[in-house]
Formats: C-alpha cells, structure tokens, sequence
C-alpha cells in the first residue's frame, strides 16, 4: 500500500515521526502541495492508495485522476477542502480527526481573550521599555484592563470546543450563553441556550465555535456586528470565511464593536491586503489555537488509528459512510 502525505509541513515540522505509517507500507512525504496547481496534487497522488490532507483540496477532477485512491485521511477536524460527496460515489472513504485538539483550542479560545483584557503583552513591552520606571508610580498601565467576572460570554455553536471555553468561563465566574442550530443539553443549569440576536445584544464577548458551510458564510457581517454591543469582543478560532473582513474591519475602526481577536483568517497565510492587518484593535494569530505538540501528536495518532481501522474493515470517524 502507498501512502501520500500531501501537506505534512503544518502538522509535523520535524518533531513528531512520520516513521509511524511505516507499518502500513510504503510512505512518501511533502511538506507542502501547492493548493491551486490540480496537475502537481494529480501527479504526487499517482498510485497512492491513502492520501494525508489537511487543507489541500481534493476536488472530483482529482478524484478522478486518481484511480488508485481508496481513502482520504484528514489531518484535522475540518474536510471542506474535500468533496466528501464524490469520494462516497467512488466508495472513497473520508476520515476526520473530530476531538483531538478540543483542550487546545478552549485554551487558546482564552488566551486570546486575556491578551485583550489583562495586555499582559503590551504591558511587558511597555515594562522593557523603560515606561514604567519614567512613570514613577508603583503601578502604571497605558490602557483599560477588563475583569471577566460578570461578563457574558456568548457561544455561537455548542459542541466540545465551546463546551470546554464554557467551563473555563465559569471557572472565571462569567455568565455563559450559547447559540446552537438544534438544542442542546447543558452540563450546568447556568449556561442558557438562546436565539442569535438575543446572543448579539446581550453578550460582552462572542466566540465562533461554528463548522464552515455554505450557509454560515460570512455569517459575521455588517447587519450583525451592528446588532453587538459597542463595547463587544469577537473572538474566532473556527474558521475565518465566517467573517466577512471588510465589514469587521470597518466595524473596528468606527468602534461599533471595541476588539476582535481572531486565530484563523479567510485566506492562509492572511493576504496583504486584508483589511484586518491595518484595523483598530484587532489581534491576529497564525492558526495555532490547534499546534502544541502534545496536540499533534494525539492527531497523528488518530491518523493511525483511522487508516488501521479502515484496512480492518472496522472504519473510523468517517464522515461520508
């Protein structure tokens, strides 16, 4: 059996071991495929009978090209890069890593929101630079600090991820509220389901915990910043095409809503002409809320387990059964 490897360079930069597919024959290894040249992404899966993916697009011209292939592993929780419909009719089966980086990721979901109400960052420079000894005074900060006790959070979606920020968030003692498609039960009789524009107008920060579909596209638009607070934080460590930037941008900048702290970006690398790179207090991380190592290493893992599963007849996680 052959195994591609199309993208490793994102999940493995050289401290975890790719000699771990060993096992299933023979392995081969990119650190990277150009996303929008289909010949080369054809021409590296020639004979493959697995391929490793995390965000180059496997589309129906490639599934095509490729004969050989008979599942696709995701080296993540998303597979929007793959059409998973027509890998079902070549009986092509789609593997997601769903729950792997679910601590990660609620973790991070908080880092960023500390970075914009405690500015341990901004402080620490400040401190390096000489701006607290100028000021004289035992205590000096340079801009508003925020408590969270009180606050209220609002989650858009309510699955393992917001369910692990919504018990960091009570552990702050904020009030916690949630907007899902479907009810959901709640493991605290606190945390409250409601509608979206309840969520909008009542909540101090809003945090996406949502898949990227058709229909949840730039879902974060002009129409519903102006439904937040002013004083409103959005935070998204989901995905960035459910934002529409321009219009967050322009929100920033005319403060009708006060920060966004966002890990992911409509296009990666985030372009340089995004508008975000230039508005008013707005924090923008590289996509790492899901890379510490420890939480890679689990990935690759459930990588493994998905491929010896589906070579047992005893398929994994797959999202196009």
């Amino acid at each position: 059996m052959k195994i591609v490897v199309l993208d490793g360079l994102g999940l493995n930069p050289g401290d975890l071991d790719w000699h771990i597919l060993d096992q299933f024959g023979e392995v081969v290894v990119y650190d990277a495929t150009p996303y929008d040249d289909k010949d080369e992404i054809i021409k590296r899966l020639a004979g493959a009978d697995v391929a490793l993916v995390n965000k180059v697009p496997i589309t129906s011209d490639i599934i095509d090209a490729s004969p050989d292939l008979k599942a696709i592993a995701e080296t993540a929780t998303g597979y929007d890069n793959i059409d998973v419909d027509y890998a079902k009719t070549k009986h092509i089966a789609v593997m997601n890593v769903p729950t792997y980086g679910t601590d990660a990721v609620a973790q991070f979901t908080f880092a960023l929101l500390l970075a914009v109400t405690s500015r341990v960052k901004q402080h620490d420079d400040l401190v390096h630079e000489g701006e607290w000894a100028k000021a004289g005074r035992f205590s000096f900060w340079d801009a508003p600090l925020m408590e969270l006790k009180g606050k209220t959070l609002g989650l858009v979606g309510f699955g393992k991820i917001a369910q692990a920020v919504a018990k960091i968030a009570l552990a702050f003692n904020m009030r916690v509220i949630f907007y899902n498609h479907q009810p959901k039960e709640v493991f605290d009789e606190v945390i409250k389901q409601v509608d979206l524009k309840t969520l909008y107008a009542e909540s101090d920060i809003i945090s996406l915990h949502v898949p990227f579909t058709p229909e949840m596209s730039e879902f974060i638009n002009a129409d519903t910043l102006g439904q937040m607070k002013d004083t409103a934080i959005l935070i998204n460590t989901a995905r960035g095409k459910l934002i529409n930037d321009a219009d967050l941008a322009a929100a920033l900048n005319s403060g009708q809503i006060a920060y966004a702290a966002l890990d992911v970006a409509t296009q990666e690398p985030i372009g340089d002409n995004s508008p975000l790179l230039t508005a008013k207090h707005c924090y923008l991380t590289p996509h790492i809320a899901w890379a510490p190592l420890e939480t890679r290493q689990r990935l690759l893992d459930i990588v493994v387990a998905n491929i010896q599963g589906y070579l047992k007849n005893d398929p994994q996680n797959v999202v196009n059964s």
